[in-house]
This record gives structure tokens, sequence and C-alpha cells, in this order.
């Protein structure tokens, strides 16, 4: 299976993005919601509220479905094709799970909870509601996971993680989610990735009729005249 073979040669990307989530999942469940939030919110300076107010807009759908065009504009149609289908399934899994648990964002939980939080970034429109998952963080690992599977190149790897672990910590520092929508955010990302480039590179699902015939005709003809 190709997907299985790409996964096992970028293993390094995968298990690290694994580790990762699994020891902020441990870090979840050891603190309270408001706890784990402020051991994250420790820090803030003026230049990284500029930054990660501006950095977080990488996380946007338009992000992927400009990648997407490029892609498609210089004739790489399956990697667009993926790239598209990654970002469409994740946003789509995204809502659902939004609309399904309504879970409250920062600054609407603490004010139920009657916890003063101060620290919102200027210029920032802070939501209230559906916080479980992060829409943002899975269009991140959505792109990035995609990238680092189409292009075969390990080197970009590390680049691809930091900058979707960038964009998911973005939104916990802007007070817009708590770390468990990060994590399941990042999580659906990396899975409709996989699934979407399981679809066209291995299923071939979205393959014109004419070239199924010809893929078709090509197959029956090798196995009429083995080597």
């Amino acid at each position: 299976m190709h997907t299985l073979k790409r996964l096992t040669k970028l293993n390094c990307y995968f298990f690290t993005a694994l580790v990762i989530l699994l020891l902020a999942i441990i870090f979840n469940f050891s603190f309270s919601k408001t706890e784990g939030f402020l051991i994250f919110n420790r820090f803030h300076t003026r230049w990284l509220d500029i930054f990660f107010k501006y950095i977080t807009n990488l996380g946007d759908g338009l992000i992927s479905i400009l990648v997407a065009i490029i892609l498609l504009t210089i004739r790489k149609k399956k990697k667009a094709l993926t790239v598209a289908l990654a970002y469409i399934y994740s946003g789509v899994l995204v809502q659902v799970a939004k609309r399904i648990f309504h879970m409250p964002r920062p600054k609407y939980f603490f004010e139920q909870t009657l916890f003063q939080y101060n620290h919102f970034v200027e210029g920032v429109n802070v939501h209230g509601q559906n916080s479980f998952p992060s829409g943002h963080t899975a269009s991140a690992f959505a792109l990035a996971t995609v990238v680092v599977l189409v292009f075969k190149k390990k080197e970009i790897s590390f680049y691809c993680l930091f900058f979707a672990f960038l964009i998911g910590y973005s939104r916990i520092y802007l007070a817009q989610h708590f770390l468990i929508d990060v994590i399941f955010g990042a999580a659906a990302g990396i899975s409709c990735a996989i699934l979407s480039y399981h679809q066209v590179y291995d299923l071939k699902l979205f393959r014109s009729a004419k070239l199924n015939r010809r893929y078709k005709q090509l197959k029956i003809t090798g196995q009429a005249n083995p080597i």
C-alpha cells in the first residue's frame, strides 16, 4: 500500500507529532482547564501579541485553498486535489463536532466560572462558543501533513510540523481555545490528510473515467504479457 509506505518513510514526522500530542493529553488531564490555560499563557509581551495575532491567520482555510490553487496552476493536480480534500474533510469534521459538543471558549468559560482573565490581545475578536475542536489547528495540520506526504522530502517535515504546532499554540495564546481543542484539532487534521492522500494516491477515487479505462487496459496488458 502506497500510503503505508509513505507513512513509514515519514515516521519521524508522524512519530514526533504522536509523542507531542500524547504528552499534551497527559498534561491536559493533569490540570484543570483554567490551570492548564494559565500555564500556557504565563508569558506575554507586546511583540508576541502582534506575532501571534497575525501568524494565527495561516491556519485559516483560505491558506489551504490558496495552496491548492497554486498547485493547480502549476499542473500538480493530484497534490492540489489532496490539499483540497484534506481541507474539506477536516472542515466538515470540525464543524460537526463543534455543533455536537457546544463547548465554551476561554472568555465565556471564565465568565461563567467568575475567573478574572484580562490578557486578551487587542484587535482579536474573541469568540464565546463552539470551542471544541480548533478549526484553525485542524486546517494547519491537514495542510502540513499533506505537504509532507505529497512532496517526498524528509527535510521539510520539521518545518511543517513546527508550523502546525505554532498555529495550534497561537489559538491558546490568543484565548480562542483550550489545549484539548488544539489536541483534537491536530488529530483531526492529520487523520483527514492521511485519508485524502490514501483516496487520491491509493484508491484513485477521483481519477477521470478515461484514465480509469486506460489504467485497466494497461493492467490487463501487463498480466497478459508478463516480463
